[in-house]
């Protein structure tokens, strides 16, 4: 991005960093959606907004972004890092666990709400091809922003929340279908489709046009199963040796831009070379480190995305037909919100849920900008039509929060004492929830693993050592890699719903920083860790863990129990003592936190082993 007239290079990308730095702090101050921020700098920055004043004070020309295009194009990478993000939480476990409501409520909404938009749009006397595209694009809502919003408001995980969630993920999935049917669409409008004069003999080789794209789709999914968990364990290998996180991002970053730019080269669309990048890597071991390390540039470059809706919304436009644009803006919405709500409540969801879950899901989404514009690209819809419902489309996106707002208050008037239905009511438990994440699993780990299912107890475990998991995985051990010290992988791994922590690993300063940071997590866990010896079991003690086990220590009870039973004492009365004896240790050691009677740990300990 360069500057015109003088002045330094990279302006644009200046301008959008202080957006990003001044603006959206604001907003979240505010209490209010940063995608909204990016939207409002957007048309802030765009060429109709600062830039309309600039003839009066030309210093507010270097506060405008004045190439949009590649604003646009940049763009672009936002959008399949959404993407890439998408496919790494769609799991086969997770929709498994969702499917009523995924491709039960979700898909039905979809084909619902193309269908009646469609049909609005030919009585508006666009071609039956162009209306199929356009209410394709306007079925779709805003994940970008609904979930940031339903998060804010505490709904995440009420009923309606979950229901929101399961049709934002059958509309993520329906995405590379609706992107594949665009290109169809565009092969039959050329062929001739819907003419006095179409032979129906040029269909087939129309169809035959698409053959490129499938095999670049195939060679991606063959590629990428023979080629992802290969490099990313040589990759973790080296940053197990020391080589820095940096190795990591490179790899992902690596991944995503090129599977979206192989897409491209088959006839597909970048985002959707992403999505099956991150649909391939989800199967894998390195599926959360990855989450981790992409989540910052997903942001960013969303932000840029959403920064260069906000400068296609052409106030012009606006003004030279406001009734027109808001009136479609408000048609689209609550005709979205009138379906979802009646396809809520025809899948068993009560008024309660089914009103707020078709509120905020009836604006349009961010999808609507990707999917028309390949409908504009491939050139089978109206360009000037088409910007006007890219226009009411953005608007509407801004009325999210509102909608979140006016579904309050309904909730309060409507249904004030109603209750929502337990979420059992609406799909099959995770098999996730209430697991016991193991972290380390080594010769340790991998016992209480084994331990663990052999009372039929869920486990989860989280290794650094690529070839630990990979052993893990390969027997069928549910072990991921990735960093348990880290706040992030620990959230990524579902401790907010697990119910015990066992830290497994040798390496004394890092059991205290995973201890560290579950208790940052969750106070109120059952945390239990392995100690090097008695001071580091007071030490862990002192930093909340529930139990604390010294290798000495366990060593030295365990050798006795053998040498009593050995020598004919009843199984019984060795137990009974082992257990009184460990429940001593573990007072001295409570008592001997680091800052009270640390000094007198040895003394006491000397004198229990006497007793």
């Amino acid at each position: 991005m360069t500057i015109h007239g003088g002045g330094g290079e990279y302006k644009d990308l200046v301008v959008f960093l202080a957006a990003a730095g001044v603006v959206v702090p604001l907003f979240n101050r505010l209490k209010i959606s940063p995608v909204l921020g990016f939207l409002a700098a957007g048309v802030l920055l765009g060429p109709d907004g600062l830039a309309r004043l600039a003839d009066t004070a030309p210093w507010l020309s270097w506060l405008t972004i004045s190439d949009a295009a590649q604003i646009r194009s940049l763009s672009e990478l936002g959008v399949a890092f959404l993407l890439f993000m998408i496919g790494l939480e769609l799991s086969w476990e997770r929709l498994r666990a969702m499917r009523r409501l995924v491709f039960g409520l979700g898909l039905t909404q979809v084909a619902a709400c193309t269908v009646a938009l469609a049909t609005v749009f030919v009585f508006m006397g666009q071609p039956l091809v162009s209306a199929a595209v356009l209410g394709m694009g306007l079925a779709l809502s805003s994940t970008a922003v609904v979930m940031p919003v339903m998060a804010e408001r505490g709904r995440i995980k009420t009923t309606a929340g979950r229901a929101t969630f399961s049709i934002l993920l059958a509309q993520d999935l329906a995405v590379a279908p609706i992107l594949i049917t665009v290109t169809v669409l565009a092969a039959l409008a050329g062929s001739g489709v819907g003419r006095d004069d179409f032979d129906p003999a040029i269909l087939g080789p129309a169809l035959f046009t698409l053959v490129p794209a499938a095999i670049g789709l195939a060679l991606l999914v063959v590629l990428g199963r023979l080629v992802l968990r290969p490099m990313f364990r040589s990759v973790a290998r080296a940053k197990a040796r020391g080589q820095g996180q940096e190795m990591f991002i490179a790899a992902s970053l690596l991944v995503v831009v090129g599977a979206g730019v192989a897409a491209q080269a088959a006839g597909l669309s970048m985002s959707l070379g992403a999505l099956i990048a991150g649909l391939l890597l989800a199967e894998t071991e390195f599926r959360r480190e990855v989450e981790i390390s992409i989540e910052p540039f997903k942001g960013l470059l969303l932000g840029v995305f959403f920064v260069g809706v906000g400068i296609s919304l052409d106030l012009d436009a606006v003004a030279a037909d406001p009734v027109g644009v808001f009136g479609l803006a408000a048609l689209l919405t609550l005709l979205k919100a009138g379906l979802i709500f009646g396809m809520a409540r025809l899948w068993g969801l009560n008024n309660r849920t089914a009103i707020e879950t078709a509120l905020v899901l009836g604006p349009a989404g961010e999808f609507a900008f990707v999917i028309l514009g390949a409908g504009l690209v491939e050139g089978i819809a109206s360009p000037a039509f088409t910007q006007t419902v890219l226009i009411a489309a953005t608007i509407s996106i801004f009325t999210i929060p509102l909608m979140a707002m006016i579904a309050d208050r309904l909730l309060q008037r409507v249904a004030p004492t109603m209750p929502e239905l337990p979420p059992e009511a609406l799909e099959t438990p995770s098999a996730t929830s209430g697991q016991v994440l193991i972290v380390g699993f080594g010769r340790v780990g991998r016992l209480v693993g084994e331990m663990l299912t052999e009372h039929g107890q869920a486990f989860l475990a989280i290794d650094a050592n690529p070839a630990t998991v990979a052993k893990g995985r390969n027997e069928g051990a549910n072990v991921f890699y990735g960093d348990a010290g880290r706040t992030e992988m620990l959230v990524r791994c579902g401790i907010d719903t697990a119910r015990a922590v066992v830290v497994t690993m040798d390496a004394p300063a890092k059991v205290d920083e995973v201890v560290v940071a579950t208790r940052s997590l969750r106070p109120d866990l059952i945390l239990i860790a392995r100690a090097r010896d008695h001071k580091h079991a007071a030490r862990l003690y002192a930093l909340g863990v529930t139990d604390a086990v010294p290798e000495t220590t366990e060593a030295s009870l365990q050798l006795a129990e053998n040498t009593l039973v050995d020598l004919g004492v009843p199984m019984g009365l060795v137990l009974a003592s082992i257990h009184e004896r460990r429940d001593a240790f573990r007072r001295i050691f409570q008592e001997a936190m680091p800052g009270s009677e640390h000094a007198r740990l040895p003394r006491a300990l000397h004198s229990t082993l006497r007793r």
